[in-house]
């Protein structure tokens, strides 16, 4: 990990998220810049673009704001140099195992709706095809 600092246009560029987005997931708590800079810029570390990663790759699934909180909630704790007892590690364990099933979930669901859209624009060209040339 790298402790050198980015201003928010990288991050965005990085992320391939908005200014506005990332900002959003700051006024909810989701992701806090690292530091600022004497101007007053926020400034965010590898650590910080990695969370904005788990939030992008989140929010196509359905997940919601309190959802993605509470996995990096988990993963923060799990990745901390802080004690577990065995039974604290097993619950945050869980509950990622949770998020992990719901993904997958998640990601058969689109693999349906992918295939039946497929589906449907091969009907379509079929379909165009068949209409005689004027």
């Amino acid at each position: 990990m790298s402790s050198e600092h980015m201003q928010i246009g990288e991050v965005a560029a990085r992320t391939e998220l908005s200014l506005r987005t990332i900002r959003h997931y700051e006024e909810t708590g989701l992701v806090t810049p690292s530091a600022r800079s004497q101007g007053g810029f926020r400034l965010y570390t590898e650590a910080d673009v990695a969370r904005l990663m788990v939030i992008r790759r989140m929010k196509p699934l359905g997940f919601t704001l309190d959802q993605m909180r509470e996995l990096l909630a988990a993963t923060d704790r799990l990745d901390s140099s802080e004690e577990l007892t065995a039974d604290e590690r097993q619950a945050l364990l869980e509950r990622v195992r949770g998020f992990e099933q719901d993904a997958a979930g998640q990601v058969e669901k689109l693999r349906t709706q992918l295939a039946r859209a497929e589906e449907f624009a091969a009907t379509l060209r079929e379909r165009l095809t068949r209409v005689p040339a004027l």
